[in-house]
């Protein structure tokens, strides 16, 4: 049994009543919060300066205290140029200090053996009063734990984007994204009180696994809810901006709250506001009718028509059977994202192109900390691009094909990165003016590629398969902390890493199916397929399992 047109059945609601308007607007309101948390760690695991602690109990001169950190030769240029790992043996500073001797005086203090930071370490102020970095000592041997932190919430994320896609097409949209937007606020204000750095670690992998999964759920709301007309505005200026508005108030909220558990517990406090939204937006018809429960959907639809004041026909769906078949519907899951070649090369594709995009986003958003300058204004700058970026990606999918907008923006964001290594390095304005504009041509790829991917699947598979996605966005997104982490060898290859990534899926792209101006597919036989597929590779075995999924009832 086939579905008909969900578009033009509820095509008398308008496009921008007052129900259309209220949809938009709270879904969007639901996403400002995964702003603040999903680029957190930029201040909850930044580096400050650091340097060994010298006791302040040790009964030593002042001249001996002020020459008891050796210089590092790596960074003999900058104004703190003192080793942040090694410090002189402080039992033979103390004899020296004990015998009267002098620093550099009696004493060649560069021939004296050095020894670790036995003591701990201590660490400049002047811009936080802690982080996490400074609670737990993630420095110099342990160094290694600041980027497993932040790779570690992404493993939630990705275990969010595997179970939420399935559970969302199997239970619901609404369901979905409310109970992992409680996941991710309880789970953030539970880290507060984090008393060790695993503990910390392990909520965070929690508060992953809520972050993307209600994000997903509320873009798939709301593209499954609005008309055609409406859904670039939401999918680009709509819920991309609000996570730009959500990324934007956590510098300013980082720089007044300098403690990075207070900071963690402002986090919370828009995820708390969004708890009344629950009695405001509706479960999506379009998922409701796809499960056979007609009748649901119906009511909600008399609801918004009522709203927009409106007079609904009786029947919205003539020909539909009720809810009393619903048990009768076929159910869907990850397999079915590779069961016939057409699926499998677009999921494969969409895969690798959301893997590049997300690896060059988060890294060039983590980098922040790393650039000349104030960290709080490059972390405002960084946001604030996002928003031209934006604008650009809705006029795009607007006006241009799919494929072009989504290889046009990937190509432009990797070949910026690319000149970077070019730029001399007292040239750090140039250099981070580069870094921009990839970060404004990766921001307009992700608010494409996001359309561009929900487009292209069925309304039975569309959550799951914008999970699938997702899936493969964090795995880029858990590398992302290690493509930063490998400036510290070279300063260019992460950015010639990135660049060249996002240039070939670029490239990718353009293989993907057209999907401008066609409506969303309801059922697998609907979708598209990849230009010239039919004719070379669908062999006898696919065309027997697309007829397969024909039908939606067993």
């Amino acid at each position: 049994m086939s579905f008909p047109d969900y578009d033009d059945s509820t095509a008398f609601l308008g496009d921008w009543g007052p129900f259309q308007r209220t949809v938009f607007f709270l879904l969007c309101l639901s996403i400002i919060p995964n702003g603040f948390t999903g680029l957190s760690m930029v201040f909850l695991g930044d580096t400050p300066a650091h340097r060994c602690l010298i006791p302040a109990a040790l009964n030593i001169t002042d001249e001996w205290r002020n020459a008891s950190i050796p210089l590092d030769e790596e960074n003999e240029n900058k104004a703190s140029g003192f080793s942040k790992c090694s410090r002189y043996r402080m039992d033979l500073v103390k004899s020296y200090s004990e015998r009267g001797l002098l620093p550099w005086v009696d004493v060649n203090v560069s021939a004296i053996p050095r020894e670790g930071c036995v003591d701990g370490w201590e660490y400049d102020k002047g811009t936080y009063i802690s982080t996490i970095v400074s609670e737990w000592d993630l420095v110099c041997s342990d160094d290694w734990r600041a980027p497993l932190t932040s790779s570690l919430f992404f493993c939630g994320v990705l275990t969010g984007s595997v179970i939420s896609g399935q559970v969302s097409d199997r239970f619901g949209r609404k369901i979905v994204l409310f109970v992992t937007m409680g996941i991710q606020t309880v789970f953030t204000f539970i880290q507060v009180f984090s008393p060790s750095w695993l503990i910390f670690c392990l909520l965070f992998f929690i508060v992953g696994i809520g972050q993307i999964s209600n994000y997903v759920a509320a873009f798939v709301l709301g593209m499954e809810i609005l008309s055609p007309s409406v859904r670039d505005i939401f999918s680009t200026l709509g819920v991309c901006l609000f996570f730009s508005i959500g990324y934007m108030m956590l510098p300013l909220a980082a720089y007044f709250l300098r403690d990075w558990r207070m900071l963690l517990l402002a986090l919370t406090v828009p995820g708390l506001f969004c708890v009344p939204l629950w009695w405001f937006i509706p479960e999506s018809p379009r998922w409701l009718l796809s499960q056979g429960r007609v009748d649901e959907a119906e009511v909600i639809l008399r609801k918004a028509a009522q709203m927009n004041g409106i007079k609904a026909p009786d029947v919205i769906f003539p020909g539909i059977q009720s809810r009393e078949n619903a048990g009768r519907l076929r159910t869907y899951s990850l397999c079915d994202l590779l069961k016939s070649t057409n699926i499998r090369c677009i999921t494969v594709l969409l895969c690798l192109v959301w893997s590049a995009v997300s690896i060059g986003y988060c890294a060039l958003s983590l980098n922040t900390s790393n650039l000349h300058g104030n960290i709080y204004l490059n972390c405002l700058l960084s946001a604030v691009v996002e928003v031209p970026a934006l604008v650009m990606a809705w006029l795009m999918l607007r006006c241009w094909p799919r494929r072009l907008s989504l290889s046009s923006t990937l190509s432009l964001g990797g070949l910026v990165l690319l000149f970077i290594h070019l730029i001399p390095q007292h040239r750090s304005s140039i250099a981070i003016s580069l870094v921009m504009l990839g970060k404004f041509g990766l921001s307009a790829a992700f608010a494409i590629v996001y359309p561009a991917t929900a487009e292209l699947y069925p309304t039975v598979l569309r959550n799951t398969a914008l999970g699938a996605c997702s899936m493969a966005s964090r795995v880029g997104s858990i590398s992302a902390p290690y493509f930063i982490y490998l400036g510290g060898y070279y300063r260019s290859l992460p950015y010639i890493l990135i660049g060249s990534l996002n240039v070939l899926s670029g490239l990718l792209g353009l293989l993907l199916p057209e999907s401008f101006g066609s409506p969303l597919p309801e059922t697998i036989s609907h979708m598209q397929t990849v230009a010239g597929f039919r004719k070379r590779h669908c062999s006898p075995t696919d065309r027997k399992r697309e007829e397969e999924h024909e039908s939606d009832y067993l």
